[in-house]
């Protein structure tokens, strides 16, 4: 019994260390909205002009900073399109993925229906000072709430965008 009791002790131990740089690393790595942000209008691939303030204004919006060459994008776009089928309130930033034919070509490949912005030279992205892909950003009445890099779950992210609202 001794045993178990060691490793369960352990693995608490690990799980608390996981868990500190994790935030830790988002920390590190958090984006910040730009100074003009909310008076800049984007334009979406389907040729739609779009405000992330007013996006944000009625529910929580997740902004999802992905690339076709992300390899961890790979794991985390189908459950943000998986979201987008079911109506949540979702943006995506293509970066650096291609001219717009590109990356609708690689959506309708993989069958998604997320609505992109695309940014085909990192201008965007830059402002935000977004330097790993995948990134979620969770904007709320116009206020950035939430924040993360790397992997994140379907669970996870409607999770953020459910905690968001309080």
């Amino acid at each position: 019994m001794s045993r178990l009791k060691r490793w369960g002790k352990e693995l608490v131990v690990l799980v608390l260390l996981v868990a500190v740089v994790s935030l830790g690393m988002d920390w590190l790595r958090s984006p910040q909205a730009p100074s003009d942000w909310s008076s800049t209008p984007l334009q979406t691939l389907t040729g739609e002009t779009v405000s992330l303030q007013a996006m944000s204004q009625d529910k929580p919006l997740l902004i999802y900073f992905w690339a076709t060459w992300c390899a961890i994008c790979k794991f985390t776009s189908p459950s943000v399109n998986q979201l987008v089928q079911e109506g949540e309130n979702v943006m995506t930033v293509a970066l650096r993925s291609g001219d717009g034919p590109q990356v609708e070509h690689w959506l309708r490949k993989k069958g998604y229906q997320m609505p992109v912005i695309n940014d085909a030279t990192g201008q965007l992205s830059s402002q935000w000072q977004v330097s790993v892909t995948p990134t979620l950003v969770v904007l709320y009445r116009g206020k950035m709430v939430q924040h993360t890099s790397g992997w994140t779950s379907y669970w996870g992210m409607k999770a953020r965008l459910w905690l968001a609202a309080f």
